[in-house]
């Protein structure tokens, strides 16, 4: 992935790794540094386990908060964080043991409550939680939630979860998954303290974490959060005493203030200032394959998305080079697949719709009774200059099939993201994915698996479900046989036209010491060290 080129998959051996204390992590964070890191942020959408799925919330949640497992500084494998073990003879029925003495901010034990009604609470369909997706896997999901909103699901509580001891805990999943060691170092997964719980509000403003860093004051919205060393964490310190998340709606004006040396750190760069950057920064830019996933998401609940034919017009219409050297240098790798170039399971030539071809573009639009929709509307979230690359997308598209467009870039991610989940789209919306944990398979059912908690598009396909729990049951190359069967099913229907994978540029300022990035959760702030 990021650094050396990484192939990540989870397969059996894998899992045994983490039945015992794992402590080989290259991750040594015991060392303290000292001084202030100040990042680029955008404004997240929540501060709780349970409520931040967006990347803006990702990174400060995973400074606030520690969960089971970890991902290894180098590799991106999973390691035991909080989990003294994780253990299972079916992959169905697992076994969780804690590490003693661990801590809330308030001081409440991290224990298996902690763990427990934070999954309980998250998977509650009422309590509305965006991450509530991912205990899709754990035994009496479909009793704590409800298809009609109005109606009360059968239960509060799943009952795959138990309580053995106040450190040990049973999980019973649906059906077996080989990966779900991996999949517990997502954040969603982290505990809450009961205090959180019972004002979940005022638990988003001010975190009552588990982690490594405290929130220092209130979470000024849309300027600043800042968060420093817990004096309860009991883990690896962090690096600095402090890190200052420093909030800009418009990522060219965070670059010019990274400029002028007002940030040490931004995980991004904008794309059109790359070249300037490189030329400028040079040994301080971190440049490497990426396994960030730029879409374009088709609306399939408006009657001009239904027609498949429809979709693959629009996406072969498109030559995804031409913009990547137009508007981004170069920079980024034409999308072949769903799945990251850096993962298991990547094929270099899985979609033929991916490819500019006008004169099949035209004829299966033709075939589909031509464009009926009037003006084509591409929707994209304000403030990160994606109507940059969307307008040359229009322009493809109007050139290629005749069919007159309009941006609509109007809208700060958070409401952005609302609109995207309430599926009020009127035409293809820019998103972009990356993975949760290493296993392929967070590139597939999170964005096109039945009520998967990014599928936008409001894609369907049984078959699809069912490729993907044969892929869980398995492991190794037969898992990828199956997740690989169920990418093909995607990229023959398209409810989203795949754009590219990134490349990654962050930039780093003289006050930086050791930059550190890690292949799953990304800029690595607590490992960072200033001088």
């Amino acid at each position: 992935m990021r650094g050396k080129t990484l192939k990540v998959a989870v397969a059996a051996t894998a899992i045994a790794m983490l039945a015992t204390a794992c402590g080989g992590s290259s991750d040594d964070s015991s060392s303290s540094a000292g001084g202030e890191l100040r990042v680029y942020a955008s404004e997240p959408a929540f501060l709780t386990p349970s409520g931040g799925h967006d990347e803006p919330s990702i990174y400060v949640i995973r400074q606030l908060y520690r969960g089971l497992v970890k991902y290894d500084t180098k590799t991106g494998e999973p390691v035991n964080d909080l989990a003294e073990s994780i253990e299972s003879t079916d992959q169905k029925n697992w076994t969780i043991k804690l590490k003693p003495d661990y801590v809330f901010d308030n001081g409440e034990p991290v224990n298996a409550d902690s763990f427990i009604r934070s999954w309980n609470y998250a998977a509650y369909g009422p309590n509305a939680q965006n991450n509530g997706y991912f205990m899709k896997r754990i035994a009496g999901i479909k009793d704590v939630t409800s298809e009609d909103p109005k109606a009360e699901p059968k239960a509060k509580e799943l009952s795959g979860l138990k309580k053995v001891d106040d450190l040990t805990f049973t999980v019973e999943l649906t059906e077996a998954f080989s990966g779900f060691p991996a999949t517990v170092g997502y954040s969603g997964f982290f505990p809450m303290a009961q205090a959180c719980i019972d004002d979940i509000k005022a638990c988003n403003e001010k975190p009552i974490g588990n982690g490594p860093y405290k929130m220092d004051g209130e979470w000024q919205h849309n300027q600043l959060i800042t968060v420093v060393k817990s004096d309860t964490w009991k883990g690896d310190a962090g690096k600095v005493d402090k890190i200052s998340y420093r909030i800009y709606t418009e990522i060219d004006a965070a670059y010019s203030a990274f400029q002028s040396g007002e940030l040490d750190v931004m995980y991004t760069i904008p794309p059109a200032r790359y070249k300037e950057a490189k030329q400028q920064y040079g040994d301080r830019m971190y440049e490497q394959p990426g396994d960030s996933f730029t879409y374009v998401g088709m609306p399939l609940y408006d009657d001009n998305f239904k027609d498949k034919r429809v979709r693959q017009a629009l996406s072969l219409a498109i030559d995804r080079q031409s913009i990547i050297d137009a508007v981004f240098d170069g920079r980024f790798t034409p999308a072949a697949g769903l799945i990251a170039p850096t993962f298991e399971g990547a094929r270099p030539d899985a979609c033929e719709y991916c490819k500019q071809d006008v004169d099949r573009a035209k004829k299966l639009l033709e075939e589909a009774g031509g464009w009926k929709g009037g003006k084509l509307t591409l929707w994209a979230n304000a403030g990160a200059s994606h109507e940059n690359w969307l307008q040359a997308v229009g322009d493809q598209i109007k050139a290629n099939l005749g069919i007159d467009y309009e941006l609509k870039v109007n809208l700060q991610f958070p409401e952005y993201l609302d609109t995207a989940d309430k599926k009020k789209f009127t035409g293809p919306f820019r998103l972009g994915w990356g993975p949760d944990y290493p296993v392929s398979e967070t590139y597939l059912s999170p964005l096109y698996g039945s009520g998967g908690s990014s599928n936008n598009s409001g894609y369907v396909n049984p078959e699809f479900d069912a490729l993907i729990t044969q892929g869980n049951g398995a492991a190794g190359d037969e898992a990828t046989k199956f997740y690989n069967q169920a990418e093909d099913l995607v990229l023959e229907d398209l409810p989203v036209i795949p754009m590219w994978f990134s490349k990654i540029a962050a930039v780093y300022g003289p006050n930086v010491q050791d930059f550190v990035w890690n292949p799953i959760s990304d800029a690595d702030y607590s490992s960072i060290t200033v001088k």
